[in-house]
């Protein structure tokens, strides 16, 4: 005989099942709609920004059909040939840049996602000569960092190009290659300042296809090299490992974060997430104070530093004069070697020198004519460098309040950084090209490219703790590390010497968006787009893990100067300090 009560009870426990099901249910649909909430306010902002690109490109599209139209005007009173014979006679002046969203400007971004991810860009548009028919469309041009630029250049009234001093130490400028800088976007992701989707079974865009030697009669030992060289790429891809196949010693899970150690190398790293400090926008750059006390973020309108042992916000930093519409974007921080004061470089082109401990400004420094992309103190806290889309690197003295050297390339600086000895600058540009100038003199000691060096834009450049090698990221998904053959004091008046490219790392799958070193130079640390960040071995070119601790673009990274520490700033509007 059945007790009474046991189909109540088998009733109960279905009933129980299906309202823990259905409080399930309801708690990942408030999540999907807090989701669908943050991308509809992303793009509600990449709206805002395509409707201001749109109007600044119509004005300077009026104020160019006015010069040009002034122009022919005197040229016709002086007697001089009409517009239709110019189209028959020798070369024309170079189109002004283009400007504006569409498939010929910045809005390829560095940022693409599953969805609409917004977010500053970097760099401006290149001002180089039309896309020859037939080759694919580039990447993006926009650097350091993120996505697209969030406003154009103001560029003065085309008047043509007049021809000038050498450019820095550098005799005459060469030529641009099949893709010259950041190179055309491809028009194809609906996230706003979007990064193009690669085509991983297609040659790089736009990069030059640079031909190969024939083989020299040893050609097996070369063939035997590059089998190893392509084992080495295989083994880095720590991307393509199956996290659920690895076994315990080769994974490391959180949360909303994993890593994965290299199976092909002994595990010597952990890593452990300490602070997870939220903002309100995207976050452009990160930066430790030289005591490792203090990280600095730039985000939209300001930059926070945080407190490293306890995670607390201990100041906000804000221009108040500025006003409240539209969106200013931090684009990099840096403290002074003694803490007391954090600089900043934005979209407005002014540098800000805050006196960190009364929130004010102390120094401002303009010059700029377009967005300041990357800033460096020099370790005597007297310097400050500054790298900018208006093609020039400068520096700055804080005690005399003025700009002390301008150092003028052919396209948009990405990054900058100063050598530990004070000695020398580095810029990374949207040409492909690393430079390294005398910091003193201005003359130019260093170019790093060529068929060893990076295919495209470079991104990020930092120094060695040694001062004597150099570390660059770029949009070819490579970093590469430079042996400087700088001699003790360089000649004046002698040209440029071609560093050695002594590692080249790969195994990221996209963009390489941020490279440092620790700070005894035991491993080179990289962010990328595709939303890794990696320690890589600098004497063995092997990747010793990959950490995926952001839900988009690594956009910065930084590695505290007392060790042990890093600090990640990404495109979700996250900057994570780990350990």
């Amino acid at each position: 005989m059945v007790p009474q009560g046991a189909p109540n009870t088998r009733l109960n426990e279905l009933l129980e099942q299906v309202r823990s099901e259905f409080d399930q249910e309801a708690r990942r649909a408030v999540d999907y709609e807090s989701q669908l909430s943050g991308q509809i306010q992303e793009m509600e902002l990449v709206r805002q920004k395509i409707f201001q690109l749109e109007q600044q490109q119509l004005s300077l599209k009026a104020k160019y059909e006015d010069d040009i139209a002034r122009l022919q005007r005197e040229l016709d009173a002086r007697g001089g040939p009409s517009q239709s014979s110019q189209h028959h006679g020798g070369p024309t002046q170079p189109p002004p840049p283009s400007i504006g969203h569409g498939p010929s400007n910045l809005f390829g971004g560095i940022m693409a996602g599953g969805a609409a991810q917004g977010g500053p860009g970097l760099v401006p548009p290149s001002q180089d000569q039309p896309q020859p028919q037939g080759l694919p469309p580039h990447m993006p041009q926009g650097p350091p960092g993120l996505n697209p630029a969030p406003g154009p250049p103001q560029h003065a009234p085309f008047g043509g190009y007049q021809p000038g001093p050498p450019v820095n130490g550098y005799g005459q400028v060469p030529q641009p290659t099949a893709s010259p800088g950041g190179g055309k976007p491809r028009p194809r992701g609906p996230p706003g300042p979007a990064t193009p989707q690669q085509n991983s079974a297609a040659p790089y865009p736009g990069s030059p296809q640079v031909p190969r030697p024939t083989p020299p009669p040893n050609h097996q030992q070369h063939q035997l090299s590059a089998a190893a060289q392509t084992s080495l790429v295989q083994s880095n891809t720590l991307a393509d490992l199956d996290i659920e196949s690895l076994p315990d010693n080769l994974k490391k899970e959180g949360p909303d974060w994993y890593a994965v150690f290299n199976p092909r190398t002994r595990r010597v790293l952990d890593v452990d997430l300490i602070h997870d400090l939220c903002h309100e926008s995207v976050v452009c750059c990160v930066r430790f104070s030289l005591d490792g006390r203090f990280v600095a973020t730039g985000c939209n309108r300001s930059a926070q530093i945080f407190e490293v042992e306890t995670g607390n916000l201990v100041a906000h930093l804000q221009d108040g004069s500025l006003p409240e519409d539209g969106d200013l974007y931090i684009r990099s921080v840096c403290f002074s070697p003694d803490g007391l004061y954090l600089a900043t470089g934005a979209e407005d082109k002014v540098i800000r020198v805050w006196e960190i401990a009364t929130r004010s400004i102390k120094h401002q420094f303009t010059g700029h004519d377009q967005d300041i992309y990357s800033l460096d103190f020099a370790r005597n806290g007297r310097i400050i460098a500054s790298g900018s889309g208006d093609r020039t690197v400068r520096l700055w003295d804080i005690q005399t309040n003025s700009q002390v050297l301008q150092l003028s390339i052919e396209e948009g600086v990405t990054t900058v950084a100063i050598s530990p000895d004070n000695r020398f600058v580095a810029a990374g540009s949207l040409d492909k090209s690393v430079r390294v100038w005398d910091a003193t003199s201005g003359h130019l000691v260093e170019r790093l490219e060529g068929d060893v060096g990076h295919k495209d834009s470079v991104y990020s450049v930092a120094f060695a703790p040694s001062g004597d090698r150099l570390v660059s990221g770029s949009l070819d998904k490579t970093i590469k590390m430079w042996e400087l053959t700088t001699p003790p004091r360089m000649m004046p008046g002698s040209g440029p010497r071609g560093g050695k490219c002594i590692r080249t790392f790969e195994g990221h799958k996209d963009f390489v968006l941020s490279v440092a070193l620790t700070p005894h130079g035991e491993w080179v640390l990289s962010g990328s787009k595709d939303r890794g960040v990696q320690f890589w071995d600098p004497v063995t070119g092997v990747a010793q893990l990959m950490l995926q601790g952001h839900k988009n673009s690594v956009i910065s990274v930084a590695p505290s100067p007392t060790g042990g520490i890093f600090a990640t700033g990404s495109g979700d509007t996250r900057a994570r300090i780990w350990r």
